[in-house]
């Protein structure tokens, strides 16, 4: 598969302080990549450079240019008495791409909901329902790249599984996965590569290459014996 993402020595600075530092990654149209770290790793900070959100140094490198990405972020705060619904962001965004009906079709049947949900004001939907609607948002417009920061964030574990059978399925379809998680089980269920950040990156490969012993260990404290076998049977 090509190369759509080129990132080498890729440092992120705010106010002369390192949010990210030395990263380098190769990702290949059609990867699930896991990006995985603590808390304050930078992990939110890569996807920002990513988008162009942030300045950086080294270099980040989409192949095309061109390339169309979607984004979900890891936290939308609505008002729930705001007099909004889901058709409303929806055509609203479509409005702006120069979108006709069928995008958004598309987009609500690429993310496994009716347009039944989205008639609803959005304070009443659950968490599960609201960030179907973000990725449905997201996909508007087509991306080649689906970026997700902590998606699954607050919710009950049948309604995350759900989110991520969604991302299996885009992923046959043809969309690039770059996604934010603590679930480590996704590195042997889901991703093709795996990301360790701790500010500085720490590893970027297979699972199997990137989930050692010794870079759990620099990850979270906690040294994990026999953890390709934990993960891969969910047990971690």
């Amino acid at each position: 598969m090509p190369t759509i993402l080129e990132v080498r020595s890729l440092n992120v600075r705010v106010n002369g302080r390192l949010l990210l530092g030395d990263v380098n990654l190769a990702v290949e149209r059609g990867d699930a990549v896991l990006v995985l770290g603590p808390n304050g790793a930078g992990k939110t900070v890569l996807l920002k450079a990513l988008l162009g959100l942030l300045p950086h140094e080294g270099h980040l490198a989409w192949t095309p240019s061109s390339l169309r990405i979607g984004y979900v972020p890891q936290r939308v705060d609505v008002d729930v008495h705001l007099p909004l619904c889901g058709r409303n962001l929806l055509e609203a965004k479509a409005a702006l791409l120069g979108l006709e009906r069928p995008a958004i079709d598309s987009a609500l049947e690429r993310a496994g909901i009716g347009w039944d949900l989205m008639e609803g004001p959005i304070g009443h939907l659950s968490g599960g329902q609201f960030q179907k609607i973000l990725i449905a948002f997201a996909l508007l417009g087509d991306p080649e790249v689906l970026m997700l920061d902590e998606p699954t964030t607050g919710l009950d574990e049948p309604s995350a599984e759900n989110i991520y059978d969604l991302l299996r399925r885009l992923r046959v379809g043809g969309v690039t996965v770059i996604l934010v998680s603590h679930d480590l089980g996704l590195a042997y269920h889901f991703a093709t590569k795996v990301l360790c950040l701790s500010t500085v990156a720490l590893c970027f490969g297979a699972p199997d290459q990137a989930l050692t012993p010794a870079t759990l260990k620099a990850l979270y404290g906690v040294r994990y014996e026999g953890a390709s076998e934990s993960l891969r049977s969910g047990r971690v």
